[in-house]
């Protein structure tokens, strides 16, 4: 496999475009970058910032740099040694814009007669789909028929052959002799009758399990491919596909052994990706969690679970939380896909009811049956014992479940990650605050914090199933920066200071909801006083997915009005602005060490480590739109093109730290592969031995400090040591170690060092 020493996320879109990636290819090349990993290319939805709203499968969008663009940046990568893997997005299509569509355009005109039709997942039981953009308060006569096209307001919808209208005759009228049936949005949740991408109404899935859809939608992919212009692909949501396993090997079979193949796929704990799968790994959320566990301090779990319930009043467990937050995804905005599973099991009584139980018991995102099917059967065991009443109806389901030819067994499975990534990471993890540094996608709440042996045991695995698995530390997707949670990790070592400061932030700018109003304390705590827009961003976008006063469909003004006064007081009244302000600076020292130390963990652990966007410096990033603000990469040429004029490594608290750091981790691994190509745990020994995480990949050693708030309170690494094997170089420092060295010596400077025998 052609497996990139590291990868580097690039945002590509009409303001930082493919003309505009090429012009970094320098820089990223001198960062010590192993390939481009760019975010999808296809043509998507007008304006769109992500990508993710494909609409045509043939070309490169033009908005992002067009072919021209490609070309240019495909010389630039090449000319500098980096390899390219791109972002696909085979389970949906953006339908917001139906013109802009030219696959649903004819499906709406044709209804099932289109030749477009086998493309999507549509149930025809109302003869009619459903398109769900009308108003409240919706009024006839705002419907139009201009130049052939029914029109409501800025839609657009083509007429079926023979529907236009007779001289007098209402556009209205018109509309009831079309193949789709324009209803209120709010009906969308409820009754929607086309498959969607999670709850998304203008994103349609897609069935590339059909082989000719797959051509379709994959022809620039695979013109990619057999031009030898990628390296490596990254498959979005493949969770959502008919057959993951099916779409991969057809998938494997273009591409061809040498391509480096990942799946956005989480993990739940203890989880593993089927053996059958012909990719290299996941996306990394799962080296995430692990990562960011090591720096949170488990024996402050205690004292943060007093904390908020004392704060929020909230007595729930995660695990409760989880299934209430499930439970409100499956009776609301995937009720319809609920209810589609329903029809198909019509002598099923209580269908909806015993699926709706099977579907919050879910264990983890989704089976692959056969792959999956112990996780199936703790599903029923756990549905039968939270409704015995619906033990018959579970019962007769799980038969139908278990077997993957059933068209029920495919939509449950398609439905189940749905629920998961609705109920858990878009809600649960807005309403159960005890620590948000914990609430990240692929990781647990529930588990606060990692011994090093768990994160060793972890790694071994990894570097013996999936070595070449991508490893992250931000994305796209990410509830918060890396740097923020680093900052987060501190509270965990300061639980008491924490807890004064919460009460006194809560007590003096509350909001209706207190668990809410913790979790934007807790906000503020990580990212500081960042720009006050920015924040007030967050908080809209934090308190609709929470939804416990207010929500996207129906927002409260008065809440939302009482959140954004919070927010306004953290910067304005002094009560709250100064001790909150105090406390960042306290966090701010360590923090940087945490930022530093889990940085480097991840740049040298197994795997691809990759580098999103602008992380390389301090960042101080919230959940999307926020994480994908542009960045300036002259200023990151000017810093590391100065760093590399210099000896020795700034200080810790200067901004180049960081870059200093992965400059120097992301050559190592680009130019001295064989130096990672194992993996063995080192200890230390002394009184300080807890708070260092070490390991040797076969050459190239890592040392990190973690929990550097106790480290300094018992007194620093006084007498603690460690056994190097060999002397060793410090590309961090620069400076030689013997193979017994002291870490008071080794990490003078730094708080982390990369050695080299």
């Amino acid at each position: 496999m052609g497996v990139p020493s590291s990868t580097y996320r690039l945002q590509v879109r009409a303001s930082f475009d493919l003309h505009a990636a090429a012009d970094a290819c320098d820089y990223l090349a001198t960062l010590g970058v192993g390939a481009l990993y760019l975010s999808p290319l296809l043509p998507s939805a007008r304006g769109s910032e992500h990508g993710y709203d494909v609409v045509g499968f043939d070309t490169i969008d033009v908005p992002r740099g067009g072919v021209d663009g490609w070309t240019r940046l495909l010389a630039a990568a090449r000319a500098r040694g980096l390899k390219v893997v791109v972002d696909i997005v085979p389970n949906h299509t953006g339908v917001a814009d139906a013109q802009q569509n030219p696959a649903w355009w004819d499906v709406l005109r044709l209804g099932r007669a289109s030749a477009y039709a086998r493309w999507f997942d549509i149930d025809w039981v109302r003869a009619r789909l459903l398109l769900p953009v009308l108003g409240d308060g919706f009024d006839p006569a705002e419907l139009e028929v201009v130049d052939g096209e029914l029109r409501y307001f800025e839609h657009r919808f083509p007429l079926a052959p023979g529907t236009e209208p007779a001289p007098g005759q209402s556009a209205a009228a018109v509309h009831e002799r079309q193949n789709y049936e324009l209803v209120n949005y709010r009906r969308a949740d409820t009754e929607q009758n086309y498959r969607r991408f999670f709850a998304v109404t203008g994103l349609a899935g897609l069935r590339v399990e059909d082989e000719s859809v797959f051509d379709a939608t994959h022809e620039q992919i695979v013109r990619w491919l057999r031009d030898d212009a990628i390296d490596g692909i990254r498959i979005d949501h493949p969770d959502g596909l008919t057959d993951p396993r099916a779409y991969l090997q057809r998938l494997r079979a273009v591409a061809g052994d040498d391509t480096w193949i990942t799946v956005e796929k989480i993990l739940e704990p203890g989880e593993h990706l089927p053996d059958d799968w012909p990719v290299a790994g996941t996306t990394g959320y799962d080296a995430l969690a692990e990562v960011g566990g090591l720096f949170i301090d488990p024996s402050a779990e205690s004292a943060f679970d007093r904390l908020y319930r004392e704060v929020t009043g909230d007595q729930a467990g995660f695990a409760e939380h989880v299934a209430r937050g499930k439970r409100l995804a499956v009776s609301t905005i995937l009720r319809a896909e609920v209810s589609r599973m329903a029809r198909l099991a019509p002598g099923t009584e209580c269908a909806v009811q015993a699926l709706n139980e099977l579907l919050v018991a879910f264990p983890v995102y989704r089976s692959y049956l056969p792959v999956g099917a112990e996780q199936l059967a703790v599903a029923i065991e756990r549905a039968r014992g939270a409704r015995p009443d619906l033990a018959d109806p579970i019962g007769s389901l799980s038969v139908r479940l278990a077997d993957p030819s059933d068209e029920l067994c495919v939509r449950f499975q398609q439905a189940s990650g749905a629920v998961m990534a609705k109920g858990v990471e878009d809600t649960c993890y807005y309403r159960y605050t005890r620590f948000i540094a914990l609430n990240e996608v692929g990781g647990d709440p529930a588990c606060f914090g990692i011994e090093p042996e768990d994160f060793h045991s972890a790694q071994r695995r990894r570097q013996h199933a999936a070595p070449h698995s991508m490893t992250t530390l931000s994305t796209h997707d990410t509830k918060r920066g890396e740097d923020v949670r680093a900052r987060l990790a501190v509270l965990s070592e300061l639980a008491e200071e924490w807890a004064a400061l919460a009460r006194r932030l809560m007590a003096a700018a509350p909001v209706p909801d207190p668990t809410f109003g913790y979790l934007l304390w807790q906000t503020f705590a990580g990212a500081g006083l960042i720009e006050r827009e920015r924040m007030h961003a967050y908080a809209e976008k934090a308190m609709r997915e929470a939804a416990q006063g207010t929500t996207w469909i129906d927002p409260d003004a008065a809440f939302e009005a009482a959140v954004h006064a919070a927010v306004d007081a953290a910067y304005d009244a002094p009560q709250v602005r100064d001790p909150l302000t105090a406390f960042v600076e306290r966090i701010t020292p360590y923090g940087a060490t945490n930022a530093l130390a889990q940085k480097l963990v991840q740049l040298t652990m197994p795997g691809v480590p990759d580098v999103y966007q602008g992380t390389e410096l301090w960042e101080d990033s919230l959940v999307d739109p926020d994480n994908r603000r542009a960045v300036d990469f002259q200023a990151r040429r000017a810093v590391l093109e100065r760093l590399d004029g210099e000896v020795d490594a700034p200080p810790v608290e200067a901004g180049a730290a960081k870059l200093w750091v992965v400059s120097r981790a992301l050559r190592l691994r680009r130019d001295c592969p064989d130096l990672f190509t194992g993996y063995e745990p080192l200890g230390a020994s002394g009184a300080a031995a807890g708070h260092v995480v070490a390991f040797d990949r076969g050459g190239a050693i890592t040392v990190a400090t973690r929990l550097p708030v106790r480290l300094e309170r018992d007194g620093a690494w006084r007498d603690t040591t460690m056994e190097l094997g060999a002397p060793c170089t410090d590309v961090i420092s620069g400076l030689r170690h013997s193979r017994t060295v002291a870490l008071r010596d080794l990490l003078a400077a730094y708080p982390v060092a990369l050695l080299v025998r």
